[in-house]
């Protein structure tokens, strides 16, 4: 690892200090100041000249100043003749905003993408982005990984009998298909129609739920509103508890108050790709995923393969992850 650079922006630099402690490497310094005027500078605090350089910026709230923070990144190690610059994005926010849905409509997944390329990045790490597509928005070659196997670790040490894993959509029902495998578990799903951000509607279920635990797989939870929503139509459906599962735990508005105090409700398990909430939450597990991202970025400096670490998302190919707080 002589060679390689590691770099955190603001949004979460306790992720990006497990990942240097799983990869081996310290965490380079880096300052991010503002000038009167509220713009913002980055400097590096180390020698990037023909080094390997990696920086690491989940694309969480504030997301505009967590973007502009990381463009300036990468920016600022291209010129200072980075031979490589790898963004690792364990949160790309800007995936939502995938498609034209809408008269005159921005695609702001594929136009952060675009920015991030311009700005001087060889390479995206990232992880679950929210649709497929948005892996083709970037010129660069990405790396895109998953936490399911690290959820699946979760469940496998409880109780599984009489359990369905439940999928809040039909498009996210193929990645809660192969979760439902790592468990050995059937698996169904809602028919969701999204009315406004923060309001959607499920009016079905697909699949049998009657007196049956559910596992709830989502891969980002925001507000909230989808999962309490598709909690109802379970309830209608028969379904008497559920456990929620998510890669990427945003819990912003009234999330926490929705998901803490809702009856059906065991646990909700989430990663550390996004800082948690600081408040008194007895319900929330969370898992890191800083040993995926370390084996990733160490296969990558070496010019190895990183498939074993998602294809077939097989979590045995992986290493063991740790429960960071219950």
């Amino acid at each position: 690892m002589r060679d390689i650079v590691v770099f955190s922006g603001s949004s979460h630099r306790a992720l990006s200090q497990r990942i240097c402690s799983a990869l081996g490497v310290p965490l380079s310094p880096s300052v991010t100041s503002r000038f009167s005027n509220d713009c913002l500078q980055a400097q590096l605090g180390a020698n990037c000249r023909q080094r390997d350089v990696y920086i690491i910026q989940p694309i969480v709230p504030p997301t505009q100043e967590s973007l502009m923070e990381l463009l300036l990144m990468i920016d600022a190690a291209k010129g200072a003749s980075a031979a490589q610059i790898t963004a690792v994005l364990p949160h790309y926010a800007y995936a939502r905003s995938d498609k034209k849905d809408a008269s005159r409509i921005s695609m702001g997944g594929r136009l952060v993408a675009d920015l991030i390329t311009t700005a001087g990045a060889h390479r995206v790490l990232t992880m679950a982005l929210h649709a497929p597509q948005v892996h083709g928005f970037f010129s660069v070659p990405v790396d895109h990984l998953t936490a399911i196997g690290v959820l699946a670790d979760h469940f496998r040490g409880g109780n599984l009998e009489n359990c369905v894993v439940v999928s809040p959509d039909l498009g996210n029902a193929k990645t809660a298909t192969q979760f439902a495998r790592l468990l050995g578990l059937p698996v169904a799903a809602g028919s969701k129609m999204r009315k406004a951000d923060d309001k959607v509607v499920i009016d079905m279920i697909v699949g049998d739920v009657a007196g049956k635990r559910a596992i709830v797989l989502d891969d980002e939870i925001a507000t909230g509103g989808s999962i309490i929503e598709l909690l109802e139509r379970l309830k209608d459906f028969g379904c008497t508890e559920a456990a929620i599962a998510c890669t990427h735990g945003l819990f912003t508005g009234r999330a926490v108050e929705r998901l803490s105090t809702h009856p059906m409700i065991s646990e909700v398990v989430t990663t550390d790709t996004v800082p948690m909430p600081d408040v008194e939450w007895p319900g929330l597990k969370v898992r890191s995923v800083s040993g995926l991202f370390a084996e990733a970025i160490g296969r990558i400096h070496m010019g190895e393969s990183i498939s074993s670490l998602f294809d077939g998302v097989d979590p045995t190919h992986a290493p063991p992850q740790p429960t960071l707080f219950t």
